[in-house]
Protein backbone atom coordinates (compact mmCIF):
# COMPACT_ATOMS: atom_id res chain seq x y z
CA UNK A 1 0.00 0.00 0.00
CA UNK A 2 1.18 3.54 -0.77
CA UNK A 3 3.92 2.10 -2.95
CA UNK A 4 4.22 5.20 -5.12
CA UNK A 5 4.39 7.40 -2.04
CA UNK A 6 7.34 5.41 -0.75
CA UNK A 7 8.94 5.48 -4.19
CA UNK A 8 8.52 9.24 -4.52
CA UNK A 9 9.41 10.37 -1.03
CA UNK A 10 12.06 7.86 0.02
CA UNK A 11 14.83 10.02 -1.52
CA UNK A 12 13.43 13.00 0.40
CA UNK A 13 13.40 10.94 3.60
CA UNK A 14 17.00 9.92 2.92
CA UNK A 15 17.93 13.58 2.42
CA UNK A 16 16.47 14.37 5.83
CA UNK A 17 18.50 11.57 7.41
CA UNK A 18 21.84 12.58 5.90
CA UNK A 19 21.32 16.21 6.97
CA UNK A 20 21.58 15.12 10.61
CA UNK A 21 24.91 16.42 11.99
CA UNK A 22 26.00 13.03 13.34
CA UNK A 23 27.39 11.35 10.23
CA UNK A 24 31.01 11.28 9.06
CA UNK A 25 31.30 12.22 5.42
CA UNK A 26 31.87 8.69 4.15
CA UNK A 27 28.89 7.34 6.12
CA UNK A 28 26.69 10.15 4.83
CA UNK A 29 27.62 9.31 1.22
CA UNK A 30 26.96 5.63 1.85
CA UNK A 31 23.51 6.37 3.32
CA UNK A 32 22.63 8.54 0.31
CA UNK A 33 23.60 5.78 -2.12
CA UNK A 34 21.67 3.20 -0.09
CA UNK A 35 18.58 5.44 -0.10
CA UNK A 36 18.79 5.86 -3.86
CA UNK A 37 19.35 2.11 -4.29
CA UNK A 38 16.25 1.27 -2.22
CA UNK A 39 14.28 3.71 -4.38
CA UNK A 40 15.53 1.85 -7.45
CA UNK A 41 14.50 -1.51 -5.95
CA UNK A 42 10.98 -0.17 -5.33
CA UNK A 43 10.80 1.17 -8.90
CA UNK A 44 11.97 -2.18 -10.28
CA UNK A 45 9.33 -4.04 -8.27
CA UNK A 46 6.59 -1.75 -9.57
CA UNK A 47 7.82 -2.19 -13.15
CA UNK A 48 7.81 -5.98 -12.80
CA UNK A 49 4.30 -6.09 -11.28
CA UNK A 50 3.01 -3.62 -13.84
CA UNK A 51 4.23 -5.77 -16.73
CA UNK A 52 2.55 -8.82 -15.15
CA UNK A 53 -0.72 -6.87 -14.85
CA UNK A 54 -0.51 -5.75 -18.48
CA UNK A 55 -0.20 -9.36 -19.60
CA UNK A 56 -3.29 -10.34 -17.57
CA UNK A 57 -5.25 -7.11 -16.97
CA UNK A 58 -8.42 -8.89 -15.86
CA UNK A 59 -6.56 -10.80 -13.16
CA UNK A 60 -4.75 -7.77 -11.74
CA UNK A 61 -5.36 -7.38 -8.02
CA UNK A 62 -4.34 -4.97 -5.29
CA UNK A 63 -2.28 -1.94 -6.30
CA UNK A 64 -1.86 -3.25 -9.86
CA UNK A 65 -5.58 -2.89 -10.62
CA UNK A 66 -6.61 -0.38 -13.25
CA UNK A 67 -7.58 3.12 -12.15
CA UNK A 68 -11.07 2.69 -13.64
CA UNK A 69 -11.90 0.02 -11.03
CA UNK A 70 -10.23 1.94 -8.20
CA UNK A 71 -12.07 5.16 -9.02
CA UNK A 72 -15.43 3.38 -9.07
CA UNK A 73 -14.71 2.11 -5.57
CA UNK A 74 -13.84 5.65 -4.50
CA UNK A 75 -17.24 6.83 -5.76
CA UNK A 76 -18.95 4.36 -3.43
CA UNK A 77 -16.74 5.33 -0.49
CA UNK A 78 -17.57 8.97 -1.17
CA UNK A 79 -21.30 8.22 -1.05
CA UNK A 80 -21.08 6.06 2.08
CA UNK A 81 -19.85 9.06 4.04
CA UNK A 82 -23.16 10.82 3.44
CA UNK A 83 -25.22 8.50 5.62
CA UNK A 84 -28.34 6.60 4.63
CA UNK A 85 -30.53 9.64 4.11
CA UNK A 86 -28.62 11.18 1.20
CA UNK A 87 -26.96 8.19 -0.46
CA UNK A 88 -29.91 7.20 -2.63
CA UNK A 89 -30.69 10.80 -3.59
CA UNK A 90 -27.13 11.57 -4.67
CA UNK A 91 -26.69 8.23 -6.43
CA UNK A 92 -29.90 8.81 -8.41
CA UNK A 93 -28.62 12.19 -9.63
CA UNK A 94 -25.13 11.01 -10.55
CA UNK A 95 -24.27 11.32 -14.26
CA UNK A 96 -23.30 8.13 -16.07
CA UNK A 97 -20.71 9.60 -18.45
CA UNK A 98 -18.73 12.71 -19.41
CA UNK A 99 -21.47 13.65 -21.90
CA UNK A 100 -24.01 13.79 -19.09
CA UNK A 101 -21.69 15.90 -16.93
CA UNK A 102 -21.26 18.28 -19.84
CA UNK A 103 -25.03 18.66 -20.22
CA UNK A 104 -25.59 19.72 -16.59
CA UNK A 105 -26.56 23.40 -16.77
CA UNK A 106 -25.98 26.07 -14.16
CA UNK A 107 -29.70 26.07 -13.33
CA UNK A 108 -29.59 22.32 -12.77
CA UNK A 109 -26.62 22.72 -10.45
CA UNK A 110 -28.46 25.34 -8.42
CA UNK A 111 -31.48 23.07 -8.18
CA UNK A 112 -29.28 20.18 -7.02
CA UNK A 113 -27.74 22.42 -4.36
CA UNK A 114 -31.20 23.20 -3.01
CA UNK A 115 -32.39 19.58 -3.23
CA UNK A 116 -29.32 17.84 -1.81
CA UNK A 117 -28.05 20.51 0.54
CA UNK A 118 -24.48 21.73 0.72
CA UNK A 119 -23.04 18.44 1.96
CA UNK A 120 -24.91 16.32 -0.58
CA UNK A 121 -24.13 18.69 -3.46
CA UNK A 122 -20.39 18.69 -2.73
CA UNK A 123 -20.46 14.89 -2.58
CA UNK A 124 -22.32 14.86 -5.91
CA UNK A 125 -19.63 17.08 -7.47
CA UNK A 126 -16.75 14.94 -6.16
CA UNK A 127 -18.46 11.74 -7.27
CA UNK A 128 -19.28 13.23 -10.71
CA UNK A 129 -15.61 14.07 -11.17
CA UNK A 130 -14.67 10.46 -10.41
CA UNK A 131 -17.38 9.15 -12.75
CA UNK A 132 -15.81 11.04 -15.63
CA UNK A 133 -12.28 9.94 -14.68
CA UNK A 134 -13.29 6.27 -14.46
CA UNK A 135 -14.86 6.41 -17.94
CA UNK A 136 -11.74 7.80 -19.67
CA UNK A 137 -10.10 4.97 -21.69
CA UNK A 138 -6.64 5.86 -20.40
CA UNK A 139 -7.75 5.11 -16.83
CA UNK A 140 -7.70 1.36 -17.43
CA UNK A 141 -3.93 1.52 -18.02
CA UNK A 142 -3.13 3.47 -14.86
CA UNK A 143 -2.03 1.31 -11.95
CA UNK A 144 -0.76 1.73 -8.39
CA UNK A 145 -3.43 4.35 -7.85
CA UNK A 146 -3.26 6.48 -4.70
CA UNK A 147 -6.09 8.98 -4.23
CA UNK A 148 -6.88 11.08 -1.18
CA UNK A 149 -8.29 14.59 -0.58
CA UNK A 150 -5.54 17.12 0.04
CA UNK A 151 -6.87 20.72 -0.08
CA UNK A 152 -10.60 20.10 -0.03
CA UNK A 153 -11.89 23.64 -0.55
CA UNK A 154 -10.07 23.85 -3.90
CA UNK A 155 -10.71 20.20 -4.89
CA UNK A 156 -7.00 19.45 -4.90
CA UNK A 157 -6.27 15.76 -4.40
CA UNK A 158 -3.24 13.62 -3.78
CA UNK A 159 -3.66 11.55 -6.96
CA UNK A 160 -0.74 9.37 -8.04
CA UNK A 161 -0.55 6.52 -10.56
CA UNK A 162 1.72 5.16 -13.31
CA UNK A 163 1.20 3.66 -16.76
CA UNK A 164 3.30 2.61 -19.72
CA UNK A 165 4.11 6.24 -20.49
CA UNK A 166 5.38 7.27 -17.07
CA UNK A 167 6.79 4.07 -15.57
CA UNK A 168 9.88 3.77 -17.85
CA UNK A 169 10.82 7.34 -16.97
CA UNK A 170 10.30 6.68 -13.26
CA UNK A 171 12.53 3.61 -13.46
CA UNK A 172 15.19 5.51 -15.44
CA UNK A 173 15.16 8.31 -12.84
CA UNK A 174 15.68 5.82 -10.02
CA UNK A 175 18.51 4.07 -11.91
CA UNK A 176 20.36 7.29 -12.75
CA UNK A 177 19.91 8.44 -9.15
CA UNK A 178 22.01 5.50 -7.93
CA UNK A 179 24.64 5.80 -10.65
CA UNK A 180 25.05 9.56 -10.24
CA UNK A 181 25.44 9.38 -6.47
CA UNK A 182 28.08 6.66 -6.86
CA UNK A 183 29.88 8.75 -9.47
CA UNK A 184 29.72 11.82 -7.19
CA UNK A 185 31.67 10.04 -4.43
CA UNK A 186 34.64 12.35 -5.03
CA UNK A 187 32.63 15.51 -4.21
CA UNK A 188 34.34 16.82 -1.07
CA UNK A 189 33.16 20.43 -0.83
CA UNK A 190 29.67 21.00 0.53
CA UNK A 191 29.14 17.25 0.30
CA UNK A 192 26.14 17.05 2.62
CA UNK A 193 24.27 19.81 0.80
CA UNK A 194 25.15 18.32 -2.60
CA UNK A 195 23.81 14.87 -1.75
CA UNK A 196 20.71 16.24 -0.01
CA UNK A 197 19.86 18.51 -2.93
CA UNK A 198 20.36 15.65 -5.37
CA UNK A 199 17.94 13.44 -3.43
CA UNK A 200 15.36 16.25 -3.26
CA UNK A 201 15.76 16.62 -7.04
CA UNK A 202 15.08 12.89 -7.44
CA UNK A 203 11.87 13.20 -5.42
CA UNK A 204 10.69 16.05 -7.65
CA UNK A 205 11.45 14.15 -10.85
CA UNK A 206 9.67 10.96 -9.77
CA UNK A 207 6.71 13.00 -8.54
CA UNK A 208 6.36 14.75 -11.89
CA UNK A 209 5.95 11.40 -13.66
CA UNK A 210 3.49 10.00 -11.07
CA UNK A 211 1.22 12.96 -10.25
CA UNK A 212 -2.22 13.01 -11.92
CA UNK A 213 -3.57 16.08 -10.17
CA UNK A 214 -2.53 19.22 -12.04
CA UNK A 215 -1.78 21.15 -8.85
CA UNK A 216 0.26 18.29 -7.39
CA UNK A 217 2.10 17.94 -10.69
CA UNK A 218 2.94 21.64 -10.60
CA UNK A 219 4.31 21.35 -7.06
CA UNK A 220 6.68 18.56 -8.11
CA UNK A 221 7.57 20.48 -11.30
CA UNK A 222 8.70 23.43 -9.17
CA UNK A 223 10.51 21.20 -6.66
CA UNK A 224 12.84 20.21 -9.52
CA UNK A 225 13.78 23.82 -10.26
CA UNK A 226 15.48 24.91 -7.03
CA UNK A 227 17.79 21.93 -6.39
CA UNK A 228 18.99 22.02 -10.00
CA UNK A 229 19.65 25.76 -9.71
CA UNK A 230 21.76 25.30 -6.59
CA UNK A 231 23.58 22.23 -7.93
CA UNK A 232 24.67 24.13 -11.05
CA UNK A 233 25.27 27.45 -9.29
CA UNK A 234 27.40 26.11 -6.42
CA UNK A 235 29.20 23.04 -7.78
CA UNK A 236 29.44 24.07 -11.45
CA UNK A 237 32.24 25.47 -13.57
CA UNK A 238 33.68 29.00 -13.87
CA UNK A 239 30.53 30.49 -15.45
CA UNK A 240 28.15 28.57 -13.20
CA UNK A 241 26.27 31.61 -11.90
CA UNK A 242 25.39 32.78 -15.41
CA UNK A 243 24.32 29.28 -16.47
CA UNK A 244 22.26 28.71 -13.31
CA UNK A 245 20.43 32.04 -13.60
CA UNK A 246 19.74 31.48 -17.30
CA UNK A 247 18.34 28.02 -16.53
CA UNK A 248 16.24 29.45 -13.70
CA UNK A 249 14.77 32.31 -15.75
CA UNK A 250 13.89 30.15 -18.75
CA UNK A 251 12.29 27.47 -16.60
CA UNK A 252 10.46 29.92 -14.35
CA UNK A 253 8.92 31.77 -17.30
CA UNK A 254 7.67 28.47 -18.71
CA UNK A 255 6.32 27.47 -15.31
CA UNK A 256 4.37 30.71 -14.87
CA UNK A 257 2.76 30.36 -18.31
CA UNK A 258 1.88 26.75 -17.49
CA UNK A 259 0.39 27.86 -14.16
CA UNK A 260 -1.91 30.32 -15.94
CA UNK A 261 -3.08 27.53 -18.27
CA UNK A 262 -3.66 25.27 -15.27
CA UNK A 263 -5.90 27.87 -13.64
CA UNK A 264 -7.89 28.27 -16.85
CA UNK A 265 -8.47 24.51 -16.91
CA UNK A 266 -9.71 24.66 -13.33
CA UNK A 267 -12.11 27.57 -13.66
CA UNK A 268 -13.44 26.74 -17.16
CA UNK A 269 -14.37 23.15 -16.26
CA UNK A 270 -17.54 22.16 -14.41
CA UNK A 271 -17.17 20.73 -11.88
CA UNK A 272 -13.99 22.67 -11.08
CA UNK A 273 -11.16 20.18 -10.89
CA UNK A 274 -7.40 19.69 -11.17
CA UNK A 275 -7.86 15.96 -11.86
CA UNK A 276 -5.99 15.35 -15.11
CA UNK A 277 -7.97 12.22 -16.01
CA UNK A 278 -11.28 14.03 -15.45
CA UNK A 279 -10.05 16.92 -17.60
CA UNK A 280 -9.24 14.42 -20.38
CA UNK A 281 -12.89 13.43 -20.39
CA UNK A 282 -14.35 16.94 -20.26
CA UNK A 283 -12.12 19.42 -22.10
CA UNK A 284 -12.54 17.90 -25.62
CA UNK A 285 -16.32 18.12 -25.12
CA UNK A 286 -16.67 21.54 -23.52
CA UNK A 287 -13.82 23.77 -24.74
CA UNK A 288 -14.04 25.75 -27.97
CA UNK A 289 -11.33 25.27 -30.58
CA UNK A 290 -10.08 28.82 -29.97
CA UNK A 291 -9.70 28.22 -26.23
CA UNK A 292 -8.05 24.84 -26.86
CA UNK A 293 -5.55 26.47 -29.21
CA UNK A 294 -4.63 29.18 -26.68
CA UNK A 295 -4.18 26.61 -23.91
CA UNK A 296 -2.20 24.31 -26.20
CA UNK A 297 0.25 27.09 -27.04
CA UNK A 298 0.60 28.05 -23.37
CA UNK A 299 1.37 24.47 -22.38
CA UNK A 300 3.62 24.11 -25.39
CA UNK A 301 5.85 26.96 -24.23
CA UNK A 302 6.11 25.51 -20.72
CA UNK A 303 7.02 22.05 -21.97
CA UNK A 304 9.09 23.16 -24.99
CA UNK A 305 11.52 25.05 -22.74
CA UNK A 306 12.25 21.81 -20.87
CA UNK A 307 12.66 19.59 -23.99
CA UNK A 308 14.23 22.00 -25.22
CA UNK A 309 12.63 22.96 -28.53
CA UNK A 310 14.13 25.57 -30.86
CA UNK A 311 14.27 28.55 -30.16
CA UNK A 312 14.01 27.87 -26.40
CA UNK A 313 17.12 25.69 -26.38
CA UNK A 314 19.85 28.22 -25.64
CA UNK A 315 19.91 27.60 -21.88
CA UNK A 316 20.83 23.93 -22.35
CA UNK A 317 24.45 24.09 -23.65
CA UNK A 318 25.41 26.63 -20.96
CA UNK A 319 23.81 24.55 -18.20
CA UNK A 320 25.50 21.36 -19.40
CA UNK A 321 28.95 22.91 -19.81
CA UNK A 322 28.94 24.43 -16.31
CA UNK A 323 27.13 21.65 -14.41
CA UNK A 324 29.04 18.90 -12.59
CA UNK A 325 29.12 15.62 -14.50
CA UNK A 326 26.42 13.85 -12.45
CA UNK A 327 24.09 16.84 -12.76
CA UNK A 328 24.60 16.92 -16.53
CA UNK A 329 23.65 13.23 -16.56
CA UNK A 330 20.36 13.87 -14.74
CA UNK A 331 19.70 16.98 -16.80
CA UNK A 332 20.02 15.16 -20.13
CA UNK A 333 18.83 11.76 -18.98
CA UNK A 334 15.66 12.73 -17.14
CA UNK A 335 14.97 16.45 -16.77
CA UNK A 336 14.61 17.05 -20.52
CA UNK A 337 12.07 14.23 -20.61
CA UNK A 338 9.76 16.24 -18.35
CA UNK A 339 8.91 18.39 -21.38
CA UNK A 340 8.31 15.43 -23.68
CA UNK A 341 6.23 13.72 -21.00
CA UNK A 342 4.14 16.88 -20.67
CA UNK A 343 3.25 16.79 -24.37
CA UNK A 344 2.05 13.18 -24.11
CA UNK A 345 0.27 13.46 -20.75
CA UNK A 346 -1.26 16.93 -21.04
CA UNK A 347 -1.13 18.73 -24.39
CA UNK A 348 -2.51 16.02 -26.68
CA UNK A 349 -5.02 14.19 -24.42
CA UNK A 350 -6.45 17.40 -22.94
CA UNK A 351 -6.56 19.42 -26.16
CA UNK A 352 -6.86 16.94 -29.06
CA UNK A 353 -8.72 19.20 -31.49
CA UNK A 354 -6.12 21.96 -31.13
CA UNK A 355 -3.21 19.52 -31.37
CA UNK A 356 -4.45 18.03 -34.65
CA UNK A 357 -5.26 21.26 -36.49
CA UNK A 358 -3.48 21.44 -39.80
CA UNK A 359 -1.55 24.55 -38.75
CA UNK A 360 -0.50 22.98 -35.45
CA UNK A 361 0.73 19.82 -37.20
CA UNK A 362 2.86 22.03 -39.47
CA UNK A 363 4.12 23.93 -36.45
CA UNK A 364 5.19 20.83 -34.48
CA UNK A 365 6.62 18.99 -37.50
CA UNK A 366 8.72 21.95 -38.66
CA UNK A 367 10.07 22.52 -35.16
CA UNK A 368 10.96 18.82 -34.99
CA UNK A 369 12.82 19.14 -38.28
CA UNK A 370 14.71 22.23 -37.07
CA UNK A 371 15.64 20.55 -33.79
CA UNK A 372 16.98 17.47 -35.56
CA UNK A 373 19.01 19.18 -38.29
CA UNK A 374 20.01 22.43 -36.57
CA UNK A 375 21.00 20.60 -33.39
CA UNK A 376 23.16 18.19 -35.40
CA UNK A 377 24.91 21.00 -37.29
CA UNK A 378 25.58 22.82 -34.01
CA UNK A 379 27.01 19.64 -32.49
CA UNK A 380 29.29 19.21 -35.48
CA UNK A 381 30.66 22.73 -35.01
CA UNK A 382 31.68 22.32 -31.36
CA UNK A 383 35.21 21.98 -30.01
CA UNK A 384 34.07 21.58 -26.40
CA UNK A 385 33.36 17.87 -25.82
CA UNK A 386 30.52 18.54 -23.39
CA UNK A 387 28.85 21.17 -25.56
CA UNK A 388 28.91 18.74 -28.49
CA UNK A 389 26.98 16.19 -26.42
CA UNK A 390 24.58 18.93 -25.27
CA UNK A 391 23.69 19.92 -28.84
CA UNK A 392 23.34 16.27 -29.78
CA UNK A 393 20.59 16.11 -27.12
CA UNK A 394 18.80 18.98 -28.84
CA UNK A 395 18.95 17.04 -32.09
CA UNK A 396 17.83 13.71 -30.65
CA UNK A 397 14.90 15.21 -28.76
CA UNK A 398 13.66 16.45 -32.13
CA UNK A 399 12.78 12.83 -32.96
CA UNK A 400 10.36 12.88 -30.02
CA UNK A 401 8.55 15.85 -31.58
CA UNK A 402 8.52 14.20 -35.00
CA UNK A 403 6.89 11.03 -33.68
CA UNK A 404 4.43 13.10 -31.67
CA UNK A 405 3.41 15.17 -34.72
CA UNK A 406 2.73 12.00 -36.70
CA UNK A 407 0.20 10.71 -34.11
CA UNK A 408 0.57 7.20 -35.52
CA UNK A 409 0.98 4.08 -33.42
CA UNK A 410 4.59 3.50 -34.45
CA UNK A 411 5.42 7.20 -34.26
CA UNK A 412 4.13 7.54 -30.70
CA UNK A 413 5.82 4.30 -29.61
CA UNK A 414 9.07 5.49 -31.17
CA UNK A 415 8.85 8.93 -29.59
CA UNK A 416 8.34 7.58 -26.06
CA UNK A 417 11.00 4.93 -26.61
CA UNK A 418 13.34 7.67 -27.87
CA UNK A 419 12.89 9.54 -24.59
CA UNK A 420 13.92 6.41 -22.70
CA UNK A 421 16.81 5.35 -24.94
CA UNK A 422 18.14 8.88 -25.21
CA UNK A 423 18.05 9.03 -21.43
CA UNK A 424 20.39 6.03 -21.39
CA UNK A 425 22.74 7.07 -24.21
CA UNK A 426 23.02 10.75 -23.22
CA UNK A 427 23.72 9.76 -19.61
CA UNK A 428 26.50 7.51 -20.87
CA UNK A 429 28.00 10.26 -23.01
CA UNK A 430 28.09 12.78 -20.17
CA UNK A 431 29.71 10.20 -17.88
CA UNK A 432 32.22 9.55 -20.70
CA UNK A 433 33.03 13.26 -20.93
CA UNK A 434 33.34 13.47 -17.15
CA UNK A 435 35.84 10.59 -17.02
CA UNK A 436 38.24 12.20 -19.47
CA UNK A 437 37.77 15.68 -17.96
CA UNK A 438 38.74 14.38 -14.50
CA UNK A 439 42.09 13.34 -15.99
CA UNK A 440 42.84 15.99 -18.60
CA UNK A 441 41.11 18.95 -16.88
CA UNK A 442 39.93 20.26 -20.23
CA UNK A 443 37.32 19.35 -22.86
CA UNK A 444 38.98 20.71 -26.02
CA UNK A 445 38.47 18.06 -28.70
CA UNK A 446 41.41 19.32 -30.75
CA UNK A 447 43.84 18.70 -27.89
CA UNK A 448 42.98 15.02 -27.45
CA UNK A 449 44.20 12.03 -29.46
CA UNK A 450 45.37 8.48 -28.94
CA UNK A 451 43.32 7.97 -25.76
CA UNK A 452 42.15 4.58 -27.05
CA UNK A 453 45.53 2.93 -26.50
CA UNK A 454 46.01 4.49 -23.07
CA UNK A 455 42.51 3.69 -21.73
CA UNK A 456 41.21 0.64 -23.63
CA UNK A 457 38.35 -0.27 -21.27
CA UNK A 458 37.15 3.32 -21.19
CA UNK A 459 37.35 3.52 -24.99
CA UNK A 460 35.40 0.29 -25.44
CA UNK A 461 32.52 1.43 -23.23
CA UNK A 462 32.63 4.91 -24.77
CA UNK A 463 32.26 3.34 -28.22
CA UNK A 464 29.04 1.63 -27.12
CA UNK A 465 27.66 4.98 -25.92
CA UNK A 466 28.62 6.84 -29.08
CA UNK A 467 27.29 4.18 -31.45
CA UNK A 468 24.04 4.04 -29.47
CA UNK A 469 23.63 7.77 -29.96
CA UNK A 470 24.50 7.35 -33.64
CA UNK A 471 21.68 4.80 -34.02
CA UNK A 472 23.75 1.72 -34.91
CA UNK A 473 21.55 -1.38 -35.48
CA UNK A 474 21.68 -3.72 -32.49
CA UNK A 475 21.80 -0.86 -29.98
CA UNK A 476 18.81 0.81 -28.35
CA UNK A 477 19.09 4.11 -30.20
CA UNK A 478 18.38 2.39 -33.52
CA UNK A 479 14.95 0.92 -32.75
CA UNK A 480 13.50 4.16 -31.38
CA UNK A 481 14.63 6.22 -34.37
CA UNK A 482 13.40 3.60 -36.84
CA UNK A 483 9.96 3.56 -35.20
CA UNK A 484 9.79 7.36 -35.34
CA UNK A 485 10.62 7.45 -39.04
CA UNK A 486 8.36 4.53 -39.95
CA UNK A 487 5.52 6.06 -37.96
CA UNK A 488 6.06 9.48 -39.54
CA UNK A 489 6.13 7.94 -43.02
CA UNK A 490 3.01 5.77 -42.51
CA UNK A 491 0.80 7.32 -45.19
CA UNK A 492 -2.30 5.56 -43.88
CA UNK A 493 -2.07 7.13 -40.41
CA UNK A 494 0.69 9.72 -39.97
CA UNK A 495 -0.63 13.28 -39.91
CA UNK A 496 2.64 14.42 -41.52
CA UNK A 497 2.50 12.32 -44.69
CA UNK A 498 -1.21 11.53 -45.16
CA UNK A 499 -2.65 13.27 -48.24
CA UNK A 500 -3.14 16.98 -47.76
CA UNK A 501 -6.53 17.93 -46.35
CA UNK A 502 -8.13 19.11 -43.15
CA UNK A 503 -6.26 16.55 -41.04
CA UNK A 504 -3.06 15.86 -42.97
CA UNK A 505 -0.07 17.66 -44.49
CA UNK A 506 1.01 15.38 -47.31
CA UNK A 507 4.51 16.66 -46.53
CA UNK A 508 6.84 13.72 -47.11
CA UNK A 509 9.73 16.13 -47.53
CA UNK A 510 9.72 16.75 -43.76
CA UNK A 511 10.61 13.10 -43.17
CA UNK A 512 13.22 13.18 -45.97
CA UNK A 513 14.98 16.23 -44.55
CA UNK A 514 14.77 14.88 -40.99
CA UNK A 515 16.72 11.83 -42.14
CA UNK A 516 19.64 14.21 -42.63
CA UNK A 517 19.94 14.23 -38.85
CA UNK A 518 20.98 10.56 -38.91
CA UNK A 519 23.74 11.31 -41.43
CA UNK A 520 24.98 14.33 -39.50
CA UNK A 521 24.99 12.34 -36.26
CA UNK A 522 27.28 9.81 -37.91
CA UNK A 523 29.56 12.65 -39.02
CA UNK A 524 30.00 14.39 -35.68
CA UNK A 525 30.16 11.17 -33.65
CA UNK A 526 32.72 9.44 -35.87
CA UNK A 527 34.75 12.64 -36.08
CA UNK A 528 34.69 12.89 -32.29
CA UNK A 529 35.85 9.28 -31.89
CA UNK A 530 38.68 9.97 -34.35
CA UNK A 531 39.82 13.14 -32.57
CA UNK A 532 39.67 11.78 -29.02
CA UNK A 533 40.48 8.07 -29.18
CA UNK A 534 42.42 7.43 -32.40
CA UNK A 535 45.65 8.76 -33.85
CA UNK A 536 48.78 9.76 -31.98
CA UNK A 537 48.98 10.96 -28.40
CA UNK A 538 49.29 14.76 -28.53
CA UNK A 539 50.45 15.25 -24.95
CA UNK A 540 52.93 13.08 -23.04
CA UNK A 541 50.77 13.64 -19.97
CA UNK A 542 48.01 11.53 -21.58
CA UNK A 543 50.21 8.43 -21.46
CA UNK A 544 49.86 8.36 -17.69
CA UNK A 545 46.05 8.43 -17.62
CA UNK A 546 44.67 5.53 -15.56
CA UNK A 547 41.86 3.46 -17.03
CA UNK A 548 38.40 3.30 -15.48
CA UNK A 549 38.15 3.23 -11.71
CA UNK A 550 35.65 1.03 -9.88
CA UNK A 551 33.39 4.05 -9.32
CA UNK A 552 33.37 4.85 -13.04
CA UNK A 553 32.76 1.22 -14.00
CA UNK A 554 29.71 1.14 -11.72
CA UNK A 555 28.35 4.27 -13.41
CA UNK A 556 28.98 3.21 -17.03
CA UNK A 557 28.59 -0.56 -17.30
CA UNK A 558 24.86 -0.78 -16.39
CA UNK A 559 24.05 1.82 -19.06
CA UNK A 560 26.17 0.03 -21.67
CA UNK A 561 24.41 -3.22 -20.77
CA UNK A 562 20.98 -1.58 -21.27
CA UNK A 563 22.06 -0.16 -24.64
CA UNK A 564 22.84 -3.66 -25.91
CA UNK A 565 19.97 -5.59 -24.29
CA UNK A 566 17.24 -3.16 -25.31
CA UNK A 567 18.75 -2.89 -28.79
CA UNK A 568 18.69 -6.67 -29.26
CA UNK A 569 15.45 -7.40 -27.37
CA UNK A 570 13.27 -4.27 -27.56
CA UNK A 571 9.92 -6.08 -27.24
CA UNK A 572 10.33 -8.04 -24.00
CA UNK A 573 12.41 -5.35 -22.32
CA UNK A 574 10.22 -2.30 -22.91
CA UNK A 575 8.03 -2.12 -26.03
CA UNK A 576 5.52 -4.73 -24.84
CA UNK A 577 5.06 -2.75 -21.65
CA UNK A 578 4.61 0.72 -23.13
CA UNK A 579 2.63 -0.13 -26.27
CA UNK A 580 -0.82 -0.84 -24.70
CA UNK A 581 -0.87 2.49 -22.85
CA UNK A 582 0.36 4.42 -25.88
CA UNK A 583 -2.17 2.77 -28.22
CA UNK A 584 -4.93 3.70 -25.79
CA UNK A 585 -3.63 7.28 -25.67
CA UNK A 586 -3.31 7.51 -29.46
CA UNK A 587 -6.80 6.11 -30.04
CA UNK A 588 -8.26 8.49 -27.47
CA UNK A 589 -6.66 11.56 -29.05
CA UNK A 590 -7.51 10.56 -32.62
CA UNK A 591 -11.12 9.74 -31.72
CA UNK A 592 -11.61 13.02 -29.85
CA UNK A 593 -10.11 14.89 -32.82
CA UNK A 594 -12.39 13.09 -35.28
CA UNK A 595 -9.60 11.24 -37.10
Amino acid sequence: MYTLTWLTFFPLLTAGVILLPIWPKSVMKFLAVVGAFITFIIATGIARDYSDAERSPGAAQGPARGADAVLKELIESELVQLGSGLIDQVRARLPKSADEVKSVSEDTRKALLVELGKKGFHAWERASELVVASSVPQASRLRYVEFAPWIGQFKINYFMAVDGLSLPLVWLTALLGVLCLVYSWTIDQGTKAYYALFLILETGLIGVFCALDFFLFYVFWEIVLLPMWFLIGIWGGPNRIYAAIKFFIYTLVGSVIMLLAMLVFYFKTEPHTFNIITLMGLTPLTYSLQLQTMLFLALFIGFAIKVPVFPFHTWLPDAHVEAPTAISVVLAGVLLKMGGYGFFRFSYPLLPQAATQRGMIWFIAILALINIVYGAFCAMAQKDFKKLVAYSSVSHMGYVLLGLASLSYMGIDGAVLQMFTHGISSAMLFFIVGVIYDRAHHRDLDRFGGIGLQMPWYTGIATVGFFTSLGLPGLCGFISEVLVFLGSWDTSMSLITTPAGDKGLGARWIVYVSLLGVVLAAVYILWTIQRVYLGNVKDEHYKHFPDLSFREVVALVPLAFLCVVIGLLPNPTILNHIDPSLRELTDMVRKAAGL
